[in-house]
């Protein structure tokens, strides 16, 4: 198959753009440069690269369902055997956001939106066909098998767009779909079903802090919450049934980080890993047979995986796996527990390990664009206090001296969320930055991040505590420009969704020590961006930013607005937007970006009409890493 960008270039008929890129049918580019196609060609390996993300083992035989993109947008496959080939199920135009076997293996449950509207709808696939179960218009997630495989849980907006309602489906009818209750707001999901087919647990997510678990009746709709009333921040994840009907969960109840145990409405919570805990246990699942849980713990962004007695809550070993990311932990009906893995030298795969010998086999091994991956440069965690005295940390990644000796440009790039976390796992495209443009990159974890306590991810909470954040970048810059390999003189940043918010904020703020930013699906305006947001997830940002119908704290999120303050941006922007994000708007970068250039600043705009909060499809992320290298090569120089 020809890459896909080698055919963007061959689009080009007009002889005065023989030598420059053509943008993809949806990108619209203002003020960007022709893009040549000699800098195509040589950055074609690092966009040549892919992935594959574990979603579910197949039922009658030891095979697993990934999700890999061969084409433009990733699409289910079939793997038979470690190292054997992926077979591709689905050949959608757009990526297919997961899937699960039914528990007999007959069925593939898949979920996929249009557009990166992430108005997702529920399919099966059968012979490279997907039909529809859910009404192809409201917002339906959290697909969740029955362990019959007769019904499938999930929540929709279908009654009024805003609430996410409870719903059942058999999956072998696709007109049984049926509400089994109506709550009220977003956070709602289906976490398990019990093995008698009677109840099922759900939970609710009111914020980054707090969410409840209830358990439903099946067949009267009623919820019962199992923990005790939640006033406060604390936290029920990851609901889990046992054999025996024991309810396994993590919870962050009396501690600062999630721990592991059991939960039921006469005990509350118990604790099964005693001893003291810096880490949040991330995800779990247990064994079939009830022999063992198998649980990761992400220690300073470092997947830890392990196994656990479930009984005694004695840790039975741990996996030896390369330093990275673990996600998407599944156990097998024989035991084998499926997940993926990456890291900074390997982009994501799916593994496997054997519970009894905690031998890990590695399925999949995606290609890297024919470069050496094991080369790739490991990250340092830098830690900083910043002006309060707090500890605020990132990671990062400096280019071989030996081949760039002396000082290096700098790039940071914050994440978006806020409640998210920087981990180190595959940089992808970012790795010709620091391999051949010997560029540092550093990755910023500021407070308000996930993965350092509840304590920690509350200290951004609500307008008055937002700009702190931004005096994190400030402590983190001038710890990095101090350094002896970094060129202080030559530092720029980027960061996606609320960190677009930071790249706009940092810009401002710290504008004298920076050469540029290129802001992502960036919030402009707290205010519209509330206003704006689709309803379904709105009182969700309320918690975290402010809530702007009351008058005070209104006029406080306008006065931290980065568009309040467009006047003092002054370095060069970049704009990256997606026409179809239901998160933040277009508007508000629309709105930014026509009040830099009024100002008479510099506003490169990039818009893809088919993608939502984020580019997806590849051919899109090509071209917007090539025009973020034409813009890092004119502030950078």
């Amino acid at each position: 198959m020809r890459p896909i960008l080698l055919a963007m270039l061959l689009a080009s008929t007009a002889p005065a753009m023989a030598q420059s890129v053509t943008p993809p049918a949806a990108i619209t580019a203002e003020g960007i440069p022709a893009i040549p196609v000699a800098l195509a060609a040589q950055v074609r390996p690092y966009l040549e690269y892919r992935s594959a993300s574990f979603q579910d083992w197949d039922p009658k035989a030891r095979a697993m369902l990934v999700t890999t993109r061969f084409g433009n947008a990733a699409q289910v496959h079939r793997v038979a055997a470690p190292g054997a080939d992926r077979t591709q199920l689905s050949f959608e135009g757009e990526p297919i956001a997961n899937a699960r076997f039914s528990p007999d293996g007959k069925t593939i449950l898949v979920t996929k939106d249009v557009g990166g509207g992430e108005f997702f709808q529920l399919y099966t696939l059968s012979q490279g066909r997907l039909t529809l179960l859910t009404d192809g218009k409201s917002r339906n997630t959290g697909a969740t098998w029955s362990r019959d495989g007769k019904l499938v849980g999930f929540t929709s907006t279908h009654r009024n767009g805003s609430d996410g309602d409870l719903w059942l489906v058999n999956p072998a009818d696709p007109t049984s779909a049926r509400l089994l209750a109506e709550v009220q707001g977003g956070g709602w999901s289906f976490a398990d079903f019990s093995p008698d087919g009677k109840t099922a647990l759900v939970n609710h997510r009111s914020s980054i802090e707090r969410s409840d678990l209830y358990e439903i009746d099946l067949a009267t709709g009623i919820l019962a919450r199992l923990n005790r009333p939640n006033n406060g921040g604390v936290s029920f994840n990851g609901a889990r049934y046992a054999a025996d009907g024991t309810i396994f969960v993590t919870s962050d109840i009396g501690n600062d980080v999630q721990r592991l145990g059991t939960v039921d409405r006469v005990n509350g919570f118990r604790q099964l890993i005693t001893g003291p805990a810096l880490w949040d246990v991330e995800d779990f699942d247990v064994a079939p047979d009830g022999s063992f849980i198998a649980y990761t713990r992400n220690e300073a962004g470092i997947s830890k995986l392990r196994l656990l007695n479930p009984k005694t809550g004695a840790v039975l070993g741990e996996a030896k796996l390369p330093a990275g990311v673990i996600s998407g932990l599944k156990i097998a009906a024989n035991g084998e527990i499926g997940f993926s893995l990456a890291s900074a030298t390997s982009p994501a795969d799916a593994w496997s390990l054997d519970p009894k010998t905690l031998v890990a086999t590695r399925w999949t091994t995606s290609e890297t664009g024919g470069l050496d991956a094991s080369k790739n440069r490991e990250p340092e965690l830098v830690t900083v206090k910043s002006f309060d005295g707090l500890p605020v940390s990132g990671f990062l990644y400096t280019p071989d001296p030996a081949k760039f000796p002396g000082k290096r440009p700098l790039i940071l790039d914050i994440h978006g969320g806020p409640e998210g976390q920087t981990r180190p796992g595959y940089l992808g495209r970012t790795n010709y930055l620091i391999t051949e443009k010997g560029i540092a990159v550093f990755y910023p974890n500021v407070r308000g991040s996930t993965g350092y306590g509840k304590k920690f991810v509350g200290l951004d909470n609500g307008p008055w505590k937002r700009e702190d954040t931004v005096k994190d970048i400030g402590a983190l810059l001038d710890a990095l420009a101090a350094r002896p390999d970094i060129d202080a003189s030559k530092v720029a940043e980027t960061g996606g969704s609320y960190g677009g918010y930071m790249c706009y904020a940092t810009a401002i703020k710290y504008g004298p020590q920076l050469k540029g930013a290129i802001c992502a699906r960036p919030i402009s305006n707290f205010v519209t961006l509330l206003e704006n947001t689709e309803s379904y997830r709105r009182d969700l940002r309320r918690v975290e930013y402010g809530d702007e119908r009351i008058p005070a704290q209104r006029a406080k999120l306008m006065a931290i607005s980065p568009l309040t303050h467009v006047d003092e941006l002054k370095v060069p922007l970049m704009v990256v937007t997606g026409s179809n994000d239901p998160r933040v708007k277009p508007s508000e970068s629309y709105q930014m970006v026509d009040a830099v250039r009024a100002q008479g600043g510099k506003a490169w705009h990039l818009i893809a009409a088919d993608e939502g909060h984020g580019y997806q499809k590849k051919a899109n992320q090509d071209f917007e890493f090539l025009s973020r290298l034409m813009f890092w090569d004119e502030v950078l120089k």
